[in-house]
């Protein structure tokens, strides 16, 4: 095989039968969208205004076990720039900081998690933290969540992605991609995005796994050993084991993360929840496999490439025609199907948890809500500079060092933190985050990341009022 490119034109290296193919995968997700919505209008009368909102948001609580599955491993993985990139510069890191520690918050979430949300019948997390500890409560929830859901990471991987096929600017690629994601996702609510995501996780699962298969039979591991550092191989690469766990507690976030509540609100079943998630973390653990080894292999045969489109560039290179059109398609499914349901959760995040009572459950909010993020969206991602994991960890940050404790508390010990007690611990949690994110440390403490400082102001606040309750309570610490 000729050495790799680390540069290439797109589009000079697209033919017609890969245009062909990408096409049709995008036909297919435009044709799930329109089916979904015939279903829709078949099911639900266009004039119960209660029972369409609910369909927009939750399906109807009618999510099976194949499209659960289908919907929550699509939404989870659209920064598939981020993660391989991260596989470029740090080699295995990746799939611990972005595989492992998420497995192990998957699986809490599945065995202890699903079982104790089942009986609210919540609509959002924030509804379930209204459920839990009360209204001003819900409010704080809900404000966390707006920025955690902000889909910033995934406009910018969707510019990143049509800049590299088109040349546009970044600022027009993520505009023009932005406009078509939430055309679409205005057409069918919740139930659009399911039905997309299950064309979008069929394509995207094949087409990484097309990658690392052809990666290995074409240069066998020896290319790994040989042309990588050393520093590839280790579990923390040339990270400190106290910057490598801040990304275990952000993937505990997961545990308060609204997308995962909103599928399994939406579930047919409590079992149908918690299988799909066992399942999805199946997938998730060869996909990750396939992204990491997919950039290992681009920074092994083209370590010039730009680390943040060596992936794309090297799986083109590799492919043969017709197969380097679906793994675009892939590429831009697996984009998509995490832009458009955070959009939509971000949505609904304004439109029922933020909104004013005469406001709230208005499809037309929603609507608006959705356009409202998507330009919010493009605005942050150029504060970021187009630095995906850097909006990961900051978003993430707050998320986990705040809301994280609390909740998990109130799962545990129901009914033993109060509606103020939780408010006060998230305003202290953001307060100690904010402060340590923006001063100087010296020593010692410049390894401390701001999410430990976050997290342990909101356990001060917390702690000693939950030892005080059980004290007062000792025959109801079950």
């Amino acid at each position: 095989m000729e050495p790799l490119s680390p540069s290439l034109n797109l589009l000079d290296h697209l033919n017609i039968l890969d245009w062909i193919v990408f096409g049709l995968v995008l036909l297919a997700t435009f044709a799930a969208v329109i089916w979904g919505q015939i279903k829709k209008n078949r099911e639900i009368p266009t004039n119960d205004e209660e029972l369409n909102f609910l369909d927009l948001l939750l399906m109807g609580r009618r999510l099976t076990l194949p499209m659960f599955v289908a919907t929550l491993v699509a939404t989870w993985y659209g920064g598939i720039f981020g993660v391989t990139q991260i596989a470029f510069e740090q080699g295995i890191y990746n799939f611990v900081t972005q595989g492992l520690f998420w497995y192990l918050a998957y699986i809490v979430f599945a065995l202890f998690l699903v079982h104790k949300i089942a009986p609210y019948h919540a609509v959002t997390l924030p509804d379930l933290v209204d459920k839990m500890f009360g209204p001003r409560s819900a409010k704080v929830a809900a404000m966390f969540n707006f920025f955690n859901v902000l889909p910033v990471a995934y406009v910018i991987s969707l510019g990143l992605f049509l800049q590299s096929l088109f040349g546009w600017s970044m600022n027009l690629s993520m505009i023009i991609g932005v406009a078509i994601v939430i055309s679409y996702s205005l057409s069918g609510g919740f139930r659009a995005v399911v039905f997309s995501d299950i064309v979008q996780f069929s394509v995207m699962v094949s087409s990484v796994l097309l990658v690392a298969i052809l990666s290995v039979s074409t240069f066998g591991f020896d290319t790994l050993t040989t042309n990588l550092p050393a520093g590839h191989f280790h579990p923390m690469g040339e990270n400190s084991l106290s910057t490598t766990l801040v990304w275990g507690f952000i993937a505990l976030s997961t545990l308060v993360d609204p997308n995962f509540y909103q599928r399994c609100f939406a579930a047919e079943s409590e079992s149908a929840a918690r299988r799909g998630i066992l399942i999805s973390t199946g997938i998730w653990f060869l996909f990750d496999i396939c992204t990491t080894m997919g950039g290992m292999y681009a920074r092994a045969t083209i370590p010039e490439a730009n680390s943040g489109q060596a992936y794309l560039i090297y799986g083109l290179q590799i492919l043969p025609p017709g197969l380097r059109g679906f793994f675009l398609g892939g590429i831009l499914a697996t984009i998509l199907s995490t832009l458009d349901s955070y959009l939509f959760q971000a949505g609904t995040n304004l439109a029922f948890d933020l909104a004013p009572k005469k406001w709230k459950g208005k499809i037309s909010i929603h609507h608006f809500g959705i356009i409202g993020v998507g330009l919010l969206s493009i605005i942050l991602a150029n504060v970021f500079d187009g630095n995906i994991k850097r909006v990961w960890k900051t978003l993430g940050s707050y998320s986990a060092a705040c809301l994280l404790l609390p909740v998990m508390i109130g799962h545990l010990f129901p009914k033993r933190i109060s509606d103020s007690q939780f408010v006060l611990a998230c305003a202290v949690g953001v307060i100690g985050t904010t402060y340590w994110r923006n001063a100087s440390h010296m020593g010692f403490w410049a390894d401390v990341d701001e999410l430990y400082i976050g997290m342990l102001c909101t356990a001060i606040v917390l702690v000693p009022t939950l030892g005080k309750k059980i004290q007062e309570n000792p025959s109801n610490n079950s």
